[in-house]
């Protein structure tokens, strides 16, 4: 096994996204409509422009001065991962707690992980891995990798045994109140490989990371692929039906956007209960996350919600909510107090099988 070139990994976050940055009403409401209401148009912030009685080039002037605020991260397609076949999995590892750093750098390397947090827990490293469906060592040799790269004590595997909400749109304009309050449930959303074509790969591999910030952000993309951005819309809109594009959004930083505290509510849910409660959990508006996953004899917890608020007296409100409704009292939240990193994942490229060369000699 190749040993760890320092030079090769991706500095580390030492603090989450900074201080945050006071937003007027209109900032909010811009922030909410791309966050929810980003269409597949041709000229899709004139549409949000109109949705918000603005002219177009108010839109634009204020997405890049939130943008050059890093109060927006990106606005960017967002492709899913299982349904490109993908293999990924949220992970659990005990790692030593007094230099979580350098297990922190070698678990960023891989290209893979597009989110590693420091959280208040005996499992103290919680991370997203995904690899290439035709990836040499699979999920469980990567994690092998990284086990004995990093040293960790311990590593648990949680992957999603049922999905019941991914949905990251940070309420810019609600209270409390409105975060605490229960919507309408949903039925877990189905996982699963779609089938994709090498145009669908070619249509990926120039649309994903920044969409640009300009009147025709498509324009580049189609031009591109040999394509009308007609052709190119219409080829996105198929893959959302398909399941393989969920959205195109903006991204925010939480802690500049004034949303200071992310809470990890995990609850020890009786099985016959899961498949009621866990839709009722997800359907919170707080909750931007909410998935059942496996449990083992020092990991009790079965269903996962992940709350974001101002502060961690509102994550806590808006899972005090949920233990409120229904009944279940068993619980723990672990607040996360260090970002290693958090990226969206760029598909088929040759990064995955880099590292894989690399760190294990495949």
């Amino acid at each position: 096994m190749a040993s760890v070139d320092k030079t090769a990994i991706p500095k580390i976050r030492s603090r989450n996204d900074g201080a945050a940055v006071p937003l007027s009403d209109s900032d909010r409401k811009l922030l909410n409509q791309m966050q929810g209401s980003f269409p597949l148009d041709q000229r899709p912030y004139l549409r949000v422009a109109e949705a918000l009685g603005v002219t177009e080039d108010q839109v634009l002037a204020d997405i890049r001065r939130l943008l050059d605020d890093r109060i927006i991260r990106q606005v960017t397609p967002i492709y899913d991962t299982r349904a490109l076949g993908y293999g990924s999995m949220l992970v659990a590892a005990k790692v030593d707690a007094e230099h979580p750093w350098a297990p922190a750098k070698i678990i960023n390397s891989h290209p893979g992980v597009s989110h590693n947090y420091l959280r208040n827990h005996e499992f103290n490293m919680w991370f997203t891995l995904a690899v290439e469906a035709d990836s040499e060592l699979g999920l469980q040799g990567t994690l092998d990798v990284l086990q004995e790269l990093t040293g960790a004590e311990s590593i648990r595997q949680l992957p999603t045994l049922q999905l019941f909400k991914i949905r990251m749109d940070l309420e810019m304009e609600g209270d409390t109140a409105s975060l605490s309050a229960e919507g309408v449930a949903q039925a877990p959303i189905e996982l699963g490989r779609q089938a994709y074509s090498q145009v669908d790969v070619d249509v990926i591999c120039t649309t994903q990371g920044d969409l640009p910030v300009v009147a025709e952000p498509y324009a580049e993309a189609a031009s591109a692929l040999g394509w009308t951005q007609d052709e190119l819309l219409n080829h996105l809109a198929v893959m959302q039906e398909r399941g393989i594009l969920r959205r195109v959004a903006a991204i925010l930083y939480h802690r500049r956007a004034g949303f200071s505290a992310n809470g990890m509510g995990v609850w020890n849910v009786p099985e016959e209960r899961i498949d009621e409660l866990g839709p009722r959990m997800a359907a919170v508006r707080g909750i931007s996350h909410c998935y059942q996953r496996p449990t083992y004899e020092d990991w009790r917890f079965s269903v996962f919600t992940m709350a974001h608020g101002r502060s961690k007296e509102e994550c806590d409100a808006v899972l005090d909510s949920i233990a409120q409704s229904t009944g279940i009292t068993d619980r723990a939240t672990l607040y996360s107090s260090t970002e290693f990193k958090k990226i969206r994942l760029l598909y088929f490229t040759d990064a995955f099988r880099n590292w894989e060369r690399e760190y294990a000699g495949t």
